[in-house]
C-alpha cells in the first residue's frame, strides 16, 4: 500500500486549504492514459477530489487522504508519496521505491 512522508502530507494539507476543499477531500491519483495504456508513474496525475471515486483505494495517513484508481494503485502500491523541493525552491510531490 501506498506510504505518505510526514512532508507529503504537509504539501497535500496545504493544497486542500488553499483549494478550500470540504471536509473529507482528498487527493486524487489517476492514470492519465486510457483503459488501453499500460500505466507508470510519469503517466499519472493528481487533482483535488470531493470524494473518492466508487473504485477508488483511499489511503489515509498524516491526516490526509489520497484516493488512488485502480491502475494508479497498481502503480504505487510498494512506493512512498514524498516532497520535495526543485530547483526554484517551490515544493512538489513525488513517488520513491
Amino acid at each position: 500500500m501506498l506510504t505518505i512522508s510526514e512532508n507529503a502530507a504537509e504539501v497535500i494539507k496545504l493544497i486542500l486549504v488553499g483549494g478550500e476543499s470540504p471536509e473529507g477531500a482528498g487527493l486524487r491519483i489517476s492514470s492519465s492514459e486510457g483503459s488501453e495504456g499500460e500505466a507508470s508513474a510519469e503517466s499519472l496525475e493528481a487533482a483535488v477530489a470531493d470524494a473518492p471515486e466508487d473504485s477508488d483505494q483511499v489511503v489515509e495517513q498524516s491526516g490526509v487522504r489520497v484516493f488512488l484508481d485502480e491502475q494508479a494503485a497498481t502503480v504505487l502500491g510498494d512506493k512512498t508519496l514524498d516532497a520535495e523541493r526543485d530547483d526554484n525552491g517551490e515544493l512538489g510531490l513525488t513517488v520513491s521505491e
